[in-house]
């Protein structure tokens, strides 16, 4: 015969049931965005020259892989908070990677892994710049030293001037990519209907080469299927704005980024509402992210 349990034993084992059972009835709560990297983002950490991540830096000689030429890999070291989304970027004509570098360790830094490529040829036209574009994104993920720190499926890509061109074309080609950022696009094709990857374009208002008004603009209009998108056009620059660094370039990119490759809604409050005109941004449109 068990011995009678003394009452205050008995009220702690009856609380503690119905304890347990108001947890079991009570919904799960959601679980924090599995893609986040970094801390919460503010306008000094968004502007600034280098993230909260250290980086590696991975030279990729010619012959590495298939449908490219040479790169060199920006990788963040910190591999405790899993595996990272992936960006490869693309010069423009007679352009050389040395031009587009900075935006490796600036990018890597934010919680990326990025590629920057020297084409097969300096001029290689922009369809032949987004074929390599995408080779190299699928020599990162399978072949290349930093494929243990990507997440094959949040992928991007980004260019300048033909690469520019080139981006929107790999977008189009591929449309499982998370984003596309095209800086001051050159291609004779107007018509982007069949891009559907969120896709921000940058143009400078003092552009010669592609101009706003028969490039960057129509493109942008003309992404009438992405399921968002965004334009930012540079005040007082011209088209080589983009081959040295850039604060509003670096910020906006970096916030785009984070919110479609990362799905990270902490870096909407950098996009939506829109920023308005001011002493480097001489216009901006956008569908506003949701």
């Amino acid at each position: 015969m068990r011995a009678a349990l003394p009452r205050a034993a008995r009220s702690l084992l009856a609380a503690g049931t119905l304890l347990s059972a108001v947890t079991l009835a009570a919904p799960a709560q959601a679980a924090a965005n599995p893609y986040e990297r970094g801390p919460a983002p503010t306008e000094q950490s968004v502007t600034a020259e280098k993230g909260p991540f250290a980086v590696e830096t991975i030279e990729v000689p010619a012959g590495s892989g298939t449908g490219f030429n040479l790169g060199t890999i920006y990788a963040p070291t910190d591999r405790s908070q899993g595996t990272f989304g992936a960006v490869a970027i693309a010069p423009g004509f007679v352009t050389p990677k040395a031009l587009i570098d900075w935006y490796g360790p600036r990018l890597a830094s934010q919680g990326f892994v990025v590629m920057t490529l020297e084409t097969i040829g300096l001029t290689n036209l922009p369809d032949e710049r987004a074929a390599q574009l995408l080779a190299a994104l699928d020599y990162m993920v399978a072949s290349s030293r930093a494929k243990d720190r990507i997440d094959a499926s949040r992928l991007a890509v980004m260019g300048y001037s033909m690469g520019g061109g080139g981006t929107l074309r790999a977008a189009q080609e591929r449309p499982a990519l998370k984003t596309a950022i095209p800086l001051a696009p050159w291609h004779v094709e107007r018509g982007w209907q069949r891009v559907t990857v969120p896709t921000l374009i940058f143009g400078a208002d003092n552009d010669f080469i592609a101009g706003v008004a028969t490039h960057a603009e129509p493109f942008y209009q003309n992404l009438t299927a992405a399921r968002e998108k965004a334009y930012l056009e540079l005040k007082g620059a011209g088209h080589s704005s983009f081959v040295a660094p850039n604060t509003t370039v670096a910020k906006y990119s970096i916030a785009w980024l984070k919110r479609f490759v990362d799905d990270d809604t902490r870096y909407d409050r950098f996009l939506c509402p829109a920023p308005r005109p001011d002493a480097a941004i001489a216009e901006y449109r956008d569908t506003c992210p949701n």
